[in-house]
């Protein structure tokens, strides 16, 4: 017979569990609609809970907070509020936003909720990961000791990138940013390469997959979100890929991460922040844009001890090729360790990738490379600039040889300083390969 103290004690285990659990599940309603955003009643809940809401025909569509009001939260589907009636019922969903995460996502495409898109299974992955990722104490993070081969000369020999920089890209349309992106993806000697496709057009994923990252698609994981998801949708796209990365550096691995574009990131933030009632400030966007953006790109970088590192390569759209009061453009700047700047005068004179490296600049540089590197390198981009600053007078015909020593030196060297830039999309040039380009190109001697 048990006694009565040990009933008593089994009976507080059995309350303690179900309060543990909370089986009593809370339902809303929907009672408003505001754009993309949605008023919910009767719940409690968060900023950045996962809601389900119940639908007449077919499943639950998945939902975040994104604010509340007076009696009620805003919350935003992920897939769009078509379909959604009035009433509907809504309840808080358990846990928070946490993808599952594994070696098998190696070789394939997902989509920003991680539904396949490559007609193949749903990957067994097992392993559950923070959307909004792993804080890392500043203190415990690895320093950039160690250059990167991204497989370019122009950036190996000129703008030498480390092991966990944060880089960004800067281009206008129609450069060939896509082009050097993949370059970088099949070349560039990683353990692991994320990237993801936020708000690209939807013809360009299968493309760039096949066409540009080819060999390397074993050891890549992609995450596309095309230009017509939802701004939730772009925004998880760009947090699920990150989380990916952060994954595979805490595997001991060396990942490069590609996001292209930290524009139409920013753009989906501004949507949801607009749509919250987030007042605009700069250009439209809301404050809260460029906190998220620099919260975004401090989950790259190298990991503490004992795990890997991630190099990131973040695309950032300049309107008219203007790189100068794009408040997106200028924020990314404060915050990455070099850009990266592609030139629409190369692109016109067929020399692909169309790097100018004089606007182009890494920071971690200097402690990377020997002072011989550093000095040829400062050289030759004191020779380009030259010869960039006074093209206007030569293509006139009005400079004499003999005025400007410097320039005289620039235009020898000119065709040696090209040929080091141009490089074929196939081709593979390693550090060592684009030291030697540079040195090459001072040692030669020109009439």
């Amino acid at each position: 017979m048990i006694s009565t103290p040990h009933i008593c004690a089994m009976a507080r285990e059995r309350v303690q569990a179900a309060l543990t659990t909370n089986p009593v599940r809370r339902y809303g309603r929907i009672v408003r609609s505001n754009g993309e955003v949605l008023h919910a009643s009767g719940i409690r809940a968060p900023v950045g809970a996962r809601c389900l809401i119940e639908m007449e025909h077919g499943p639950a569509l998945t939902a975040e907070v994104v604010g509340f009001e007076a009696g009620a939260l805003l919350v935003m589907p992920e897939q769009g509020t078509r379909g959604v009636a009035r009433g509907a019922r809504v309840h808080v969903a358990n846990g928070g936003a946490a993808p599952l995460m594994g070696m098998c996502l190696l070789g394939r495409v997902l989509d920003a909720r991680g539904q396949p898109l490559d007609a193949l299974p749903q990957p067994g992955a097992s392993h559950p990961w923070p959307l909004l990722g792993v804080t890392i104490n500043p203190m415990a993070r690895q320093r950039i000791v160690q250059p990167f081969d991204c497989g370019i000369r122009a950036i190996n020999a000129l703008a030498v990138l480390g092991r966990g920089m944060r880089v960004g890209l800067f281009a206008g349309s129609g450069v060939g940013k896509t082009t050097l992106l993949g370059m970088m993806a099949r070349h560039a000697r990683a353990d692991v390469v994320v990237v993801g496709m936020i708000g690209e057009r939807g013809r360009e994923i299968r493309e760039f997959i096949e066409d540009h990252i080819g060999t390397a698609r074993p050891r890549t994981v992609v995450i596309a979100s095309p230009a017509d998801d939802t701004a939730l949708g772009r925004v998880h796209g760009a947090y699920r890929a990150a989380a990916a990365a952060e994954f595979f550096r805490a595997q001991g691995k060396h990942v490069l991460l590609v996001v292209d574009s930290l524009t139409r990131l920013a753009m989906g933030l501004r949507e949801i922040g607009l749509a919250a009632g987030e007042p605009p400030a700069t250009k439209g966007y809301p404050p809260s844009v460029f906190g998220a953006l620099a919260a975004y790109v401090e989950r790259a970088g190298n990991g503490a001890t004992g795990q890997g590192s991630i190099t990131a390569i973040y695309t950032v759209l300049v309107e008219g090729d203007d790189h100068v009061g794009d408040p997106v453009a200028d924020a990314a700047r404060s915050v990455l360790d070099g850009h990266i700047v592609l030139s629409r005068a190369l692109t016109e004179a067929a020399i692909y990738p169309p790097i100018d490296i004089t606007a182009s600049l890494s920071r971690p540089m200097p402690s990377l490379v020997s002072a011989g590197h550093l000095q040829n390198a400062a050289r030759v981009r004191a020779l380009w600039a030259r010869r960039g600053e006074k093209q206007d007078i030569i293509d006139l015909g009005a400079y004499a040889p003999g005025r400007d020593k410097l320039l005289d030196e620039a235009l020898r060297r000119a065709p040696a300083i090209e040929a080091l830039l141009r490089q074929d999309a196939h081709e593979y040039a390693g550090l060592s390969a684009g030291e030697a380009a540079l040195a090459a190109v001072l040692a030669e001697t020109v009439p």
